[in-house]
């Protein structure tokens, strides 16, 4: 009995060293594991985001292309690949900004002009495309928005009940998202004549795009100014005659472009000639808008080639546009 026991006691102590070491090497294995995966979890954000500074850079070789129409077939997949990247780091602020640039422009440039472009044509499917080119114009405006409040917290919140408290709280930093925010956000009032309550969100656009206008107003070669040609038209505030401060804002806008961009002669035509019957200033605008040579400034090149593109259908549509 005693040697049976002396056996058992054996046996039973000679297996808890074993079993401790194996529970301990379990233990290290698993703390190796979790290391390795937030290590993992680490390169892994870390490879989204320098992908994300690379894609947010993207813009300025579709700037420079020659080919309007390959980037029509090229943004869609670029665009969907930064959302993609955004679900991933929600907060990365240049894939935002390239979200809401890239929506904005990819809205105007393809959608909405060929909405322009088909109404003659086919009513109903121009419809349809303008209604497209507002989601766009909006999911470009949420972006933006979300940008901001990665800097300033409570951003989007406090500009729908106090417009101008929010837009003070952006920074020489924040110009782009507050100009592409207005910019979009602007676009999908344009389109939404029917719908007052996006029309009651004007003064968000007007205190994003007055804090940008004072902060930076020489932004991207006079780009506040452009938008303000078309703006001023139908802002709800402002001093004397709308055309006039519409006409100081291209003034600037042609000034700190160095007369190379065709987008505020065309948007003076549209906003402005049209509305006053002035014909002969209509084609004098956009025969200057024309004029332009697309590649003198590659970093323009695109943007000339729409706009010049849309300068040619207005003329098209010149005597459905005046009355003689």
């Amino acid at each position: 009995m005693g040697a049976a026991r002396e056996s058992r006691w054996r046996t039973r102590n000679l297996k808890k060293p074993a079993e401790r070491q194996t529970a301990v090497r379990g233990a290290v294995l698993l703390f190796l594991m979790a290391v390795l995966f937030m290590c993992g979890c680490s390169i892994r954000r870390l490879a989204i985001n320098k992908l994300g500074d690379a894609l947010a850079e993207t813009g300025t070789t579709f700037a420079s292309d020659d080919d309007p129409e390959l980037i029509r077939g090229a943004l869609p997949f670029s665009l969907k690949l930064i959302e993609s990247l955004l679900a991933e780091s929600p907060r990365h602020k240049g894939l935002l900004l390239a979200a809401a640039s890239g929506f904005t422009q990819y809205s105007y440039a393809f959608i909405q002009q060929e909405a322009d472009e088909m109404e003659p044509r086919d009513l109903t499917e121009a419809g349809r495309l303008r209604s497209r080119a507002r989601r766009l114009y909006l999911r470009a405006r949420n972006y933006g928005i979300r940008g901001l409040e990665v800097r300033h917290r409570d951003f989007g919140p406090l500009l729908q009940t106090n417009p101008k408290a929010a837009a003070g709280l952006a920074m020489l930093a924040d110009v782009p998202l507050l100009y592409w925010t207005a910019a979009s956000w602007g676009s999908a009032i344009a389109l939404s004549k029917d719908d007052p309550e996006l029309i009651a969100d004007l003064p968000a656009v007007e205190a994003l795009i007055e804090r940008a206008l004072q902060l930076d107003e020489d932004y991207d070669s006079g780009a506040i100014h452009g938008f303000l040609i078309t703006y001023e038209v139908s802002r709800p505030s402002g001093k004397g005659a709308p055309s006039e401060r519409s006409r100081r804002h291209f003034e600037r806008a042609m000034e700190l472009s160095s007369s190379q961009l065709a987008s505020p002669l065309v948007a003076l035509a549209e906003a402005v000639s049209i509305g006053r019957q002035d014909r002969k200033e209509f084609e004098s605008l956009l025969g200057r808008a024309l004029a332009i040579k697309a590649d003198a400034k590659p970093e323009w090149r695109l943007a000339n080639l729409v706009m010049q593109r849309r300068a040619r259908w207005l003329l098209s549509r010149i005597d459905e546009l005046f009355v003689e």
